[in-house]
Formats: C-alpha cells, sequence, structure tokens
C-alpha cells in the first residue's frame, strides 16, 4: 500500500536547523527519522513466551535507588535538578520552573518500586510542564490531571499532535506544539530558550493511534548552559546533528535503562554503553541518568543499568562527569563547572 509522504511542522515557530522541511509523515505516521518503524508484536510475544537468561539473577537484585525528602523545593526560589524517579526531573532555571515527563502514581502495569520524595500534592509552582512524547510511562494522565489542578498558571510544551491527547485528559490545557528543531514561543522576558529535537523512538496508547503522535527530547538555554533531556531515545545520528547544531552540550540527563532483550528494545532505548557514547558524541560536560531503578520495564535486573554506567565512567570511556543521584537529591547544576 502507498504512503502519502509529506512533512509537518508548527508554521507558527522558528526552526532552528536550516533547510529542515519538518517532520516526515508515511499517511498519518511520523517517521522516525526517514523511515517508517513500526513496533512488531511478533516481538512481543516472543518476549513474553521466553525465559529470561537473567530471571533469577533479576529476582535477587532489590536494588532501588535511595530516596530523600525534597519536600521544600516547591517554595523554595534556588536554581536545582531534582531526580523524582524514572525520567521526571524538576529543573528550575533562571527562576522558571520547569517538569518533565511525570509518572506520580501507580496505574496497570507500571509500579513505581520506589516512593515519591514528595507528596504529590505538595508538587506547586510549575511554569512548564515537557512531555517529551505520549508513552505511558512519560505521559501518566492522573498525573496531568493532578498538575493541572494545582498549578493553573501550567503550560504544556510538547510535541505535534499531542494537544488532543491531552485535551481528552485537561480540556483547555494551554500546549504548544513543536515539530523536531523547533523553538517554542515563550513570553517577553523568560529568560530561556526551549527547544524541541529528535529522538529515535515510536508512539502508542491506544489500538488505532500507532506514531500519530510525534515524540523527542529537549534542549533548554538558560544564560551560558545548555541542558538536554534525551526523551526516550535508541542510539541513532540524532546526537551527531544536536551536537553540530548546537556545540557542546553542558548537561545530559540520558536514560540508560529498558534495554533488553535486544531484539525488541534496542530500536527504543539505549543501553549503557550507547548511552555513554551518545553523551560522549554531545561533548557532554555533565551526565545525569535516567529511566532506570524506578519501573520494571524489560529483562536486566535494576540494579545492572547504573553499575555498568559507573564502570564505564570509571574506565574513562565517558568523558563528562557522571552524577548519579538519589531520588530527590538537590543537585545545583549552575554551579558545575
Amino acid at each position: 500500500m502507498a504512503h502519502n509522504i509529506h512533512y509537518l511542522r508548527n508554521e507558527d515557530l522558528r526552526t532552528v536547523r536550516p533547510g529542515y522541511p519538518g517532520n516526515k509523515l508515511f499517511g498519518k505516521q511520523f517517521a522516525n527519522g526517514e523511515e517508517l518503524f513500526t513496533p512488531q508484536f511478533s516481538d512481543v510475544l516472543k518476549w513474553q513466551l521466553s525465559k529470561n537468561p537473567q530471571k533469577e539473577e533479576k529476582k535477587r537484585d532489590t536494588w532501588v535507588p535511595a530516596v530523600v525528602s525534597c519536600e521544600g523545593i516547591f517554595s523554595s526560589e534556588e536554581d536545582m535538578l531534582v531526580w523524582l524517579g524514572h525520567s521526571c526531573f524538576l529543573l528550575r532555571a533562571a527562576g522558571i520552573t520547569l517538569l518533565f515527563d511525570p509518572v506520580l502514581f501507580s496505574s496497570f502495569g507500571l509500579r513505581p518500586r520506589h516512593a515519591l520524595p514528595c507528596r504529590a500534592e505538595d508538587i506547586t509552582g510549575i511554569d512548564y510542564l515537557l512531555l517529551s512524547h505520549g508513552h505511558r510511562d512519560h505521559l501518566d494522565e492522573k498525573s496531568v490531571q493532578l498538575l493541572a489542578r494545582q498549578n493553573p498558571q501550567l503550560q504544556v510544551l510538547s510535541s505535534l499532535r499531542m494537544a488532543p491527547l491531552l485535551h481528552g485528559m485537561v480540556p483547555g490545557l494551554p500546549v504548544q506544539e513543536a515539530g523536531w528543531w523547533q523553538q517554542y514561543k515563550l513570553p517577553a522576558g523568560v529568560p530561556l530558550e526551549i527547544t524541541y529535537l529528535p529522538a529515535a523512538h515510536w508512539h502508542r496508547r491506544g489500538l488505532t493511534d500507532l506514531n500519530e503522535v510525534l515524540w523527542g527530547s529537549f534542549l533548554i538555554q538558560a544564560a551560558d548552559k545548555l541542558i538536554y533531556f534525551g526523551g526516550d531515545t535508541a542510539y541513532a545520528d540524532h546526537f551527531e546533528a544536536i551536537e553540530q547544531q548546537f556545540g557542546p552540550i553542558d548537561i545530559v540527563l540520558m536514560a540508560i535503562g529498558a534495554y533488553k532483550p535486544a531484539y525488541m528494545m534496542q530500536k527504543s532505548h539505549v543501553n549503557p554503553h550507547e548511552a555513554a557514547k551518545a553523551a560522549n558524541v554531545l561533548r557532554a560536560g555533565h551526565v545525569v541518568p535516567m529511566h532506570h531503578g524506578t519501573l520494571d520495564l524489560s529483562d536486566e535486573p535494576a540494579s545492572e543499568p547504573l553499575r555498568l554506567l559507573q564502570e564505564i565512567a570509571a574506565t574513562g570511556l565517558l568523558r563528562g562527569e557522571l552524577h548519579a543521584p538519589a531520588v530527590g537529591e538537590v543537585l545545583r547544576w549552575q554551579n558545575w563547572e
């Protein structure tokens, strides 16, 4: 069946990459760069019916990230970076508070292995909610609804065709959609630049919406610092393209977990070695891992992703400085050289 190939971007936003025509679509489905990526149900079936070679090791591995209370961060005005678990971060930069990919509650198939470092009802003062893509371990309906109630000033920055999905959760929620390489419009006086960038991934929430909502990553420019949130991604050439466009990235928030079995995961997520390679390509000064330890999504034992990344760093193969915070630990990123 022939596809109607066309390109889409938000014409109201600035495209920062010269000559970029917009995101490629095959009919209704966004391409993964230039190609259409369709995850195969046969791989899921094979995974469910196959024995995990690390099954016993995984069962014995009861490691969870340390959790420290961070109750006071939402009333503070200090710039900081705080990991709230999985891929959720609070970033305060130049006095503006951003929250990335919140999953604050358990849901079907997604049960956090550790507690939140704060009460969900304490999460206030959020200016921008940044949603990298629509998978349920990054976009949780109950979390979005709670945050919208508690933060009436909240604006969402996300991807092309995300608004209808979010408006089904919270009617009237302010949503700004961007394609890859597009810069969001922020009010005059906001001392940040936020750009939506590529990732190698896919979208599905229901039976009929495969790849109909875009996925991606974020770059935040605050004063003289560049902070990159990688979202969910496989290893691909977009890391080199981002470095070519922006130069060295000061701080990289990079996923490191959910990579086994490789036949199913390698086109969706990076493993720790690929994460280190990506950070090196980005010429990262500092690396903060995410997407590990909170949710059981794959076959590797819980402690393996961080342990491998720490081993890579110890051998000098990770060029940037590794920061592996406890959940809830306040990182003073603005003081990092």
